[in-house]
């Protein structure tokens, strides 16, 4: 009997990596979108009570079983995942921890009392704030306690700093933070909570180190860590080059990450559903940090799973979420994996991008190569949703290899058979060039 499995937000990208899962019982998956990214519109003011009546009555009409609802994104879809699937008694993870998990100030609260060794100093900030909070040192990081990418994060170094971050949260953390609230409304916070609300903000001390991210999964309460991903940044900047599995993390470290991560999940209480939890660690202290617990998995990491272990991490999502065990391993084809973010350092107008011929051009470079165009012809970088505050993402250039070097190599052929046209704001439309010149790479 086919199963159906209903998909909040479900892309293409998404939806190719899914139809290659394999059959469990020789029934088949047949995936089916819920709500479009149009709809669900995350780059606006988000609409819960009307998302979540359009999808309950979608998924009311369907004819068949409704088997599974599932979701890869965050705010609002972590939180129509539960809400969906409690109506209809659908495995899911509960609702308040989900909040727990994605209200930063919350969360804190919540990892201090469990891994308080893990966790860096940190205080709520009322909208209103014109100071930081007392007992913190800069540099510090200001962000609203509800967003994603990176999203109104910044860092800060001074007071008139902290003033200027806090007027461009003021100014934006209410698209996701008023939707937020409604959500909130519905589960029970502790008073400090529930008095700092869903659109204020988190500041926190800077920690250094290299970032990875801990993906595992909770059933029957038990929590289970599958791998480890290393996040490599440009130099010089907090904006992300690249993701790589496996991580280079020495095993005692790896240990060590599992465990703070099983102790933290088990205290927020997820169950039924993948996580990824955000680290820093110190290679020379071998100090630990953790940034932030996401109650999903990361679909930025389901290729480099499926290449390099034969198994993404959505087909462990799927298997949890229709109550069988994961199978954490077949046989990846390549040693190395790495999601690469083709990026620009400023603002521009993107005249063209890569035609369908220049991606497959691109692909064909190496084999397991996989590009997504995100920059869009005929629209300023700043236009674009889901960028983090300091840069503007080109495209993604997935890559598996036998190890790292040819790894880049591999990237470095691809990301120059992708031409863009980018014209700055006082500037004349520029030649056609690949992207690995030094124009599009700055």
């Amino acid at each position: 009997m086919t199963t159906n499995v209903f998909v909040l937000g479900l892309d293409a990208q998404n939806h190719e990596v899914l139809l290659s899962l394999p059959d469990d019982d020789g029934g088949g998956y047949r995936f089916l979108p819920l709500l479009g990214l149009d709809e669900i519109g995350q780059d606006r003011r988000v609409d819960m009570p009307g998302l979540l009546a359009l999808a309950g009555r979608r998924l009311d009409s369907f004819e068949g079983a409704v088997d599974a609802v599932i979701g890869f994104w965050d705010f609002p879809v972590s939180s129509l995942v539960p809400l969906l699937c409690r109506e209809r008694g659908l495995p899911c993870a509960p609702l308040e921890a989900v909040v727990r998990c994605e209200h930063k100030y919350w969360s804190r609260l919540e990892q201090r009392a469990v891994i308080p060794e893990a966790v860096p100093p940190f205080g709520g900030v009322g909208l209103g704030a014109t100071a930081k909070p007392e007992g913190l040192s800069y540099p510090l990081w200001v962000k609203p306690v509800k967003s994603f990418s990176s999203e109104l994060a910044f860092r800060v170094t001074d007071d008139a700093g902290f003033r200027e971050a806090m007027d461009r949260i003021r100014a934006g953390a209410g698209r996701l933070g008023e939707s937020f609230q409604w959500v909130m409304d519905r589960v029970r916070p502790p008073p400090e909570v529930a008095e700092l609300g869903g659109t204020a903000a988190l500041a926190e001390e800077e920690v250094t180190g290299d970032q990875l991210t801990v993906e595992g999964y909770v059933r029957g309460g038990v929590p289970h860590v599958y791998g480890i991903v290393d996040s490599h940044r440009y130099q010089g900047s907090s904006s992300f080059l690249r993701y790589e599995y496996p991580s280079k993390v020495p095993e005692e470290a790896g240990d060590r990450l599992t465990e703070l991560s099983e102790r933290v999940v088990s205290r927020v209480g997820l169950d039924n559903v993948t996580f990824n939890i955000e680290y820093f660690h110190d290679p020379r202290s071998g100090a630990v940090r953790l940034l932030e617990i996401n109650p999903r998995h990361s679909q930025s990491h389901a290729r480099l799973f499926e290449l390099v272990r034969g198994v993404s991490n959505h087909e462990i999502c799927l298997r949890v979420v229709l109550g069988r065990d994961p199978e954490p391993e077949r046989a990846g084809g390549y040693a190395v994996a790495a999601k690469w973010f083709l990026r620009r350092f400023r603002d521009g107008f993107v005249s063209a991008v890569p035609t369908e011929e220049d991606v497959a051009r691109a692909e064909g470079t190496a084999p397991g190569t996989k590009v997504e165009i995100v920059a869009r012809r005929g629209r300023w970088l700043s236009d674009l949703p889901f960028q983090d505050s300091y840069s503007f993402e080109l495209a993604h250039v997935f890559v598996g290899a036998r190890d790292s070097a040819e790894c880049e190599r591999r990237y470095r052929d691809c990301v120059g058979q992708l031409p863009f046209t980018i014209r700055d704001t006082d500037e004349e439309p520029r030649a056609r060039r690949g992207a690995g010149d030094d124009e599009n790479r700055q």
